[in-house]
């Protein structure tokens, strides 16, 4: 599905104009303020780009992708609408592939890998699901693009960056992680010409469990 018809279906349904952002769009109630919005962008190395693998572990780790998007995405019983899971695919045969999945959109899916396995086989065969698009914008271009549009904060989580509490972050904010490989180093220096480099700490957690800590971080800035 193309980008444009996405945005125009939002707009029909929830009656607010979007202003597109790059990464993604931020919706602005008629009062003119701007919505809160979250994202996270997974950069996947070796995840495949087609629909043609047995399991999500064999797929280029695609489990860790699905892993990724049930933490950025659920609450309990819930999903978070203010939030958007990007992931960067990397492997074969037709690399690079962004798969967007917005919190706002999403309908049909529960939190098992079975589901994920599912959604993620026919998407990536070319068929659409709710509140999931895909195209072939580089994780580069796209970091460019938010930063020269938006006031959003950019974040790229590595261990010797700066510790997470020490950062004033925005309330929109977008992070960026790799999956069990970690970013390219080329990715990443082209990043931190837009991005803050942080860390949540010395010890190496998963990078589901880094999307969970950070949601929990948010929230409670938002909700104090």
């Amino acid at each position: 599905m193309l980008l444009g018809c996405v945005v125009q279906e939002y707009e029909v349904k929830h009656n607010v104009p979007v202003v597109w952002l790059g990464l993604g769009f931020r919706s602005q109630q008629n009062d003119g303020v701007q919505l809160v919005m979250r994202e996270f962008v997974l950069y996947s190395r070796l995840g495949r780009t087609d629909a043609n693998f047995r399991s999500l572990h064999d797929a280029g780790r695609l489990d860790i992708v699905y892993e990724c998007a049930v933490a950025s995405l659920f609450l309990s019983h819930a999903i978070r609408k203010d939030v958007v899971f990007h992931t960067m695919l990397s492997g074969p045969p037709v690399p690079p592939l962004h798969l967007r999945i917005e919190g706002a959109t999403l309908h049909d899916v529960r939190t098992d890998q079975q589901t994920w396995e599912r959604i993620l086989k026919k998407v990536l065969g070319g068929q659409t699901h709710q509140g999931i698009t895909s195209d072939c914008t580089s994780l580069e271009i796209m970091l460019k693009t938010v930063a020269e549009a938006s006031r959003t904060g950019i974040y790229v989580l590595e261990e010797k960056g700066r510790n997470v509490s020490e950062v004033e972050m925005s309330e929109n904010t977008v992070f960026v992680l790799g999956d069990h490989i970690g970013l390219p180093k080329t990715v990443e220096n082209f990043a931190l010409r837009y991005a803050e480099k942080i860390s949540l700490g010395k010890r190496p957690y998963l990078a589901a469990s880094c999307i969970t800590i950070l949601n929990y971080l948010m929230d409670r800035k938002a909700y104090r």
